[in-house]
């Protein structure tokens, strides 16, 4: 009888796999939003005090930004370990990691308490958030993307990124909630604390959720098939260094994929609340209430532009939402200088509707690039360094495009940019849709070297 590690997933075992990378993938993007919504309305005041409400911004998007440059060091680890011992293990690692610092970051004294010490304490923190989250987003889509079927991949596999707007929407609305029930002086005085606190229940629900899944059997079928290339003295080179010497060009690849969503998305929300709080001088919760909106949809349409490129594509998908978002780059921020509620909502939601259109493919797009024994470690390398050049500095260079001009303008430019580089890298990337993760594009180097042992037999006889 097969373990309940190694037996093959059954009819409902796709639901289980996907609800627990939904619930893993919703609690960790809530820490790490959380941070992102605390720094644009709490932390310029707690932890960088300024004269300049801008500057001190620009201080706390900083040790923003610090979160993402971990996160390639977390893809690079996470990698390594999950495409030698399994996706699974390292998901719940990554996941006490998150949590972890989390709830720590809601218990710090500020800066009116001891000074230097508060954003110190919070920077470290937060290298710690980024470094877990570098290794939950390639698992959590590789451990769906590896046990769906070739056929349904894009869908099941999006659910997991469906946790991007799930985690803000549950960041979001705990912000919203308290600002709406609280004064200023009591959400800046311990208010901004209950989300951070938080954390530790739900990292205790998604736990007891994803212990119970099983591991990938495409994962264990490589696995064993590594283990008989070792019994016969055939080693493979670590993955991180396999992916470089093999893989660079679909590392590349995965990069310009996301370089316009991530830019965009991080403008969507997060700059968002400076700019609507800051620049337009309107209240939070204006602000807060629009991301609220905009990412119940983003939350629905994701699946659903996963399972449409099950039928078109995966790159038809992608350019829709690339050249969607390059044009609405312009109309979201004149929405936005309207003042009008229903305005700044309906820009929101149009904008994460295009994102949704590269974001929803991309799980399955990116994990179909890279054979099984580097999978991991490519996935996690392309999409985390994609989002220190993307992500971590797009609210850091928005403040200041803001801050320098005075306008929206070279913000828009900035997204539109941004977006056409990755149109341009789906229209001249392969389609990948149907391929079996079962069956390498390339042979290992241990293959390889076997291979000439086999055709240099003839000549030893």
């Amino acid at each position: 009888m097969a373990s309940p590690e190694t037996a093959p997933p059954t009819a409902g075992s796709i639901k289980r796999i996907v609800a627990a990378s939904l619930v893993g993938t919703t609690v960790e993007w809530y820490d790490f939003f959380l941070y992102g919504s605390a720094a644009a309305l709490v932390f310029n005041t707690l932890f960088f005090p300024s004269s300049d409400p801008l500057v001190g911004t620009l201080l706390a998007f900083l040790t923003y930004a610090v979160g993402f440059a971990a996160r390639p060091l977390g893809g690079v680890v996470f990698g390594h370990f999950g495409d030698r011992i399994g996706r699974k293990k390292l998901l719940v690692l990554s996941l006490l990691m998150m949590g972890g610092a989390t709830f720590a970051m809601g218990l710090l004294p500020t800066h009116a308490s001891i000074g230097v010490g508060a954003p110190v304490l919070l920077t470290v923190l937060r290298l710690v958030q980024g470094f877990a989250l570098g290794g939950e987003w390639g698992g959590a889509v590789l451990l769906v993307s590896e046990h769906g079927g070739d056929k349904s991949r894009g869908f099941w596999a999006s659910w997991p990124q469906a946790g991007a707007p799930g985690g803000n929407l549950l960041a979001t609305g705990v912000l919203a909630l308290l600002a709406a029930v609280q004064s200023d002086e009591a959400f800046l005085a311990w208010g901004w604390r209950v989300p951070f606190l938080l954390s530790g229940v739900l990292v205790v629900i998604g736990l007891w959720i994803r212990i119970s899944v099983t591991e990938s059997p495409v994962f264990l079928e490589a696995r064993e098939k590594a283990a008989e290339q070792a019994a016969a003295g055939l080693k493979d080179e670590p993955p991180v260094v396999e992916v470089f010497r093999r893989s660079w060009r679909e590392v590349l690849t995965a990069m310009g994929t996301r370089f316009g969503e991530n830019i965009s998305y991080y403008v969507l929300t997060a700059f968002l609340l400076v700019y609507v709080t800051v620049h337009l001088q309107l209240p939070k919760s204006e602000a807060l209430n629009a991301v609220l909106i905009g990412s119940a949809v983003h939350f629905v349409t994701i699946p659903m532009w996963g399972a449409l490129s099950d039928r078109l594509g995966r790159r038809p998908v992608t350019l829709i939402g690339a050249l969607g978002m390059a044009g609405w780059a312009f109309a979201f921020f004149a929405l936005l200088d309207s003042r009008s509620f229903p305005a700044i909502a309906f820009a929101v939601t149009v904008g994460l509707l295009f994102h949704g259109a590269m974001y929803g493919p991309q799980a399955a797009f990116i994990s179909e690039m890279f054979d099984t024994r580097v999978r991991y470690s490519g996935a996690s390398m392309g999409s985390q360094l994609a989002s220190i050049v993307g992500g971590a500095l797009a609210p850091i260079i928005a403040v200041e495009l803001l801050k320098e001009y005075g306008t929206s303008t070279p913000v828009s430019l900035y997204v539109c940019l941004a977006a056409l580089v990755t149109a341009v890298t789906v229209w001249v990337a392969q389609e990948t849709r149907g391929r079996d993760l079962a069956v390498d594009g390339r042979p290992s180097s241990a293959a390889e070297r076997g291979q000439s042992l086999r055709d240099s037999e003839p000549l030893s006889r």
